[in-house]
């Protein structure tokens, strides 16, 4: 008997639920990803149907999301539809028998979040949320710093985001509140997840107050955030919508160390990023920490590998009951903003 084929894995048969510009972006890192493969495609405009038949020849297309959960050669679906969608489409996929990769937000309500929780456990099938910047070169190593204890006991966080305007997506949902539910959860959410995830060791943060533009707009192209544990570590982080290519930086400092890292690039999706990461460790010199090659489609690809690979082993890479917890801050930090006061953070509920 041929040893390594005892071993393979089965393919993962995957579906797309949505063919916009990111959804063309999971189909680009899956083609990266052995054993992966794309075997069909929700396409709701003559573009994404173009663009599919163009990129994943051998996929079916469907103009239909229930028939496409029908199909019996589907193993996971991926859900990149619009951010209203993503947890009613991520709950059907999962009744149909299927796992789910979800984009994030997991939902625009902490209720939404639940029924997808609520709806993996009834179905027995997985969700992995896609917070990629976990499994960053980067924004991960980071990670492992901290929990190692590289900058003792962790007081001070500052994450800032500059970049230019968002794009309006197709028929305009990113500039459309009751599709993309705020600008805090369509990118901000990602770097809240990371000072929260840096910070696991501190428990929850107790209270949270948010600064932006005018509350009545639904959608502030300025937004700061602070948040603050019970004993008297803070994280702040702002996003800057109106400024130019995308860019980056995160500032750390504990009892014992500090670190500096930033990013940046002409786009969010450039294959050709600048970086760079520096820390101090207790009374020692400043270093220049090595970062592998680091940006948001080679994340993409890593956390769609680990994603899959997960379910094969009867896990996820990113579960719902963690995923919630940056949703719940972001959704208070939100409630800061419209409210002009800061906002107590329940435990039990974020």
């Amino acid at each position: 008997m041929n040893t390594d084929q005892s071993v393979q894995q089965p393919p993962t048969r995957v579906a797309l639920a949505g063919f916009g510009a990111w959804g063309q972006m999971h189909a680009r890192a899956i083609a990266a990803i052995d054993g992966v493969d794309v075997v069909a495609v929700l396409v709701r405009s003559e573009a994404s149907r173009q663009a599919a038949a163009q990129m994943v020849p051998g996929a079916r297309l469907y103009d239909d999301y229930a028939q496409m959960l029908a199909a019996s050669d589907v193993d996971v679906v991926n859900v990149v539809v619009p951010n209203h969608a993503h947890a009613q489409a991520a709950i059907d996929a999962m009744h149909a028998g299927k796992h789910v990769v979800l984009e994030k937000p997991m939902g625009l309500s902490l209720a939404e979040c639940d029924a997808v929780a609520a709806a993996s456990r009834s179905a027995g099938r997985l969700v992995a949320v896609n917070l990629e910047l976990r499994v960053s070169r980067q924004w991960g190593a980071v990670h492992d710093m901290v929990a190692h204890g590289d900058f003792g006991d962790l007081r001070f966080q500052h994450l800032s985001l500059f970049r230019r305007p968002f794009k309006t997506g197709s028929g305009g949902w990113r500039y459309d509140r009751t599709r993309v539910g705020s600008w805090v959860l369509e990118e901000l959410v990602h770097f809240i997840d990371l000072v929260l995830w840096y910070g696991e060791a501190l428990g929850a943060p107790c209270r949270v107050t948010a600064f932006g533009g005018d509350p009545a707009s639904g959608l502030s192209d300025h937004f700061s955030v602070a948040l603050e544990w019970r004993n008297g570590a803070t994280a702040v982080l702002n996003q800057c919508l109106g400024g130019f290519e995308h860019h980056t930086v995160l500032e750390l400092a504990g009892s014992a160390g500090a670190l500096r890292t930033w990013w940046g690039g002409t786009m969010d999706r450039t294959l050709t990023p600048t970086f760079e990461m520096k820390r101090r460790c207790g009374d020692g010199e400043v270093e220049t920490i090595h970062v592998p090659l680091s940006g948001e489609v080679f994340e993409l690809e890593e956390h769609l590998r680990q994603a899959y690979a997960g379910f094969l082993a009867g896990r996820s890479v990113m579960p719902p009951e963690t995923a919630r917890q940056s949703v719940a801050v972001s959704l208070a930090a939100e409630r800061s903003w419209r409210e002009g006061c800061a906002v107590l953070l329940d435990p039990a509920t974020s």
